[in-house]
């Protein structure tokens, strides 16, 4: 088997969907014993020198799904294009709804989300 190369493996990373890179970092986790998670943590702390300019793009995380579930569902699965299952686990949990977009867009899609009964934050 070739050696991939660091931007090798990353290009794969960005065809993927959340779940399906959930899975590679689980299946790191039970390979190498380490949580590649835990070294991300520190990307953002070389990334606050810029922080007062405010940020240029933002991910759009679900807190909470609300009372009208279903509607909040229908949205993520339209936005994202997971399937049903997906959408359903995203609005059962919260987590990430779309990473590293404009925060116009951001902005949209809080808007969206918060109509549908959603709470939406912005990191």
């Amino acid at each position: 088997m070739a050696k991939l190369s660091a931007k090798e493996i990353i290009d794969s990373l960005k065809e993927m969907t959340l779940l399906e890179i959930k899975e590679v970092v689980d299946l790191m986790k039970e390979e190498f014993g380490v949580d590649p998670s835990a070294v991300a943590v520190a990307a953002p702390v070389a990334d606050a020198a810029g922080a007062n300019e405010g940020p240029s793009s933002v991910d759009v995380v679900l807190a909470s799904a609300g009372a009208n579930k279903i509607a909040v569902i229908k949205l993520i699965k339209e936005v994202t294009g997971l399937g049903l299952g997906d959408s359903k686990a995203i609005a059962d949990n919260g987590g990430v709804i779309k990473e590293k977009v404009a925060t116009s867009e951001a902005e949209e899609l809080k808007a969206k989300f918060e109509e549908a009964g959603a709470t939406i934050e912005l990191k």
